[in-house]
């Protein structure tokens, strides 16, 4: 009698401990701790500890039955040693199905479940092993683009502070070409003006005077003519078109015709300043210090507008390079390797 007594307490506190634990997760532990009561985990009521797991609902919140279905509101902790522990619906204890994989939400029914928990925490362990050398490799695969970013981010500076160096050279260049075109225009514009005020300084000025003169006067009868002027004289900006007895006669400065002292007084200032008319068909050659000038104003005019462009050029290149420098390629540089790079993706 005695041992059948003993037999049936250890059957009964093993029950009890049963229903204490079970379905339970090791942070929700405290609140089962034996005792007379038991406090409902929302505190809406006290009941005996001996209801705890009775398989009758008592709290609203379910929290006396973790390890039964007899609350609507309950949860149930698969605790899943060797995977990952979760709660499932309290409906769900004792329903036949498996649905913890260490089967502890079946351990009244008649369905025979296994622990398949090692298996699949072995199958998730693969996996985020897995995870992980990805992750492993991307970081390698980062901190080489940050190598390269940043090196190829100090050479884009370096780069900039050449170009802003040139840029400052060329801005004096400019501005001395600037001056020696200047300069040279006008040494050109004075040699015009002597020119036309009859320098005697300057060498073979009456042979220029005279041989224009005799260049128009066709006839040789030592007077130009409004019919000579017409036959050689044309429009700067209009060669075709001829020009009209009007414009002809204003050449002469009214008079049908002109000797050689009136020629210089008059179409000889005209065709000197060369903005309005000139002589058709006028043979090379000239006064060799006009042409020393307006070779000078050429040259110093062409050297200008390399220097121009070469500075335009800099430039742009300059703007090019501070917005590429401003684009954002992460904390480190890291994605600056991959600008102006292509890619091929493929989308499965």
């Amino acid at each position: 009698m005695r041992f059948q007594v003993i037999v049936a307490a250890v059957f009964w506190s093993g029950f009890v401990e049963s229903r204490k634990v079970r379905g339970i997760s090791s942070s929700y532990k405290r609140f089962y701790k034996e005792r007379k009561s038991f406090l409902c985990i929302d505190g809406s009521k006290i009941i005996p500890f001996e209801q705890v797991n009775d398989d009758y609902c008592d709290c609203d919140d379910g929290s006396d039955e973790p390890g039964t279905s007899a609350c609507p509101r309950g949860r149930f902790y698969c605790t899943n040693l060797g995977f990952r522990p979760h709660y499932i619906p309290s409906s769900r204890v004792n329903d036949g199905i498996c649905d913890c994989c260490d089967a502890s939400d079946e351990y009244n029914s008649p369905a025979r479940c296994q622990n398949t928990c090692w298996n699949l925490g072995q199958k998730e362990r693969a996996f985020v092993e897995g995870q992980i050398r990805t992750l492993d490799e991307g970081l390698r695969l980062k901190q080489q683009l940050i190598e390269e970013g940043v090196l190829l981010w100090r050479e884009k500076q370096a780069q900039l502070r050449e170009l802003q160096q040139v840029a400052e050279d060329l801005q004096i260049k400019l501005e001395e070409h600037r001056r020696r075109k200047h300069e040279a225009e006008r040494l050109k514009e004075q040699t015009l003006k002597a020119l036309a005020a009859g320098d005697s300084g300057l060498r073979h000025q009456n042979h220029t005077v005279t041989g224009v003169f005799q260049l128009l006067d066709s006839d040789k009868d030592g007077s130009v003519t409004v019919d000579e002027v017409k036959a050689r004289v044309v429009l700067v900006h209009d060669e075709e078109r001829l020009l009209s007895e009007d414009e002809a006669l204003g050449l002469l400065g009214g008079g049908r015709q002109i000797d050689l002292a009136e020629f210089r007084r008059t179409l000889w200032d005209v065709l000197t300043r060369g903005d309005s008319v000139k002589i058709k068909d006028a043979p090379a050659g000239g006064d060799p210090h006009l042409e020393a000038a307006d070779k000078a104003a050429e040259w110093e005019a062409t050297n200008l507008k390399k220097v121009e462009e070469a500075y335009e050029t800099v430039n742009m290149e300059i703007s090019d390079l501070r917005k590429k420098l401003a684009i954002d390629y992460g904390t480190d540089w890291e994605f600056l390797f991959l600008n102006s790079q292509c890619y091929k993706l493929q989308v499965y």
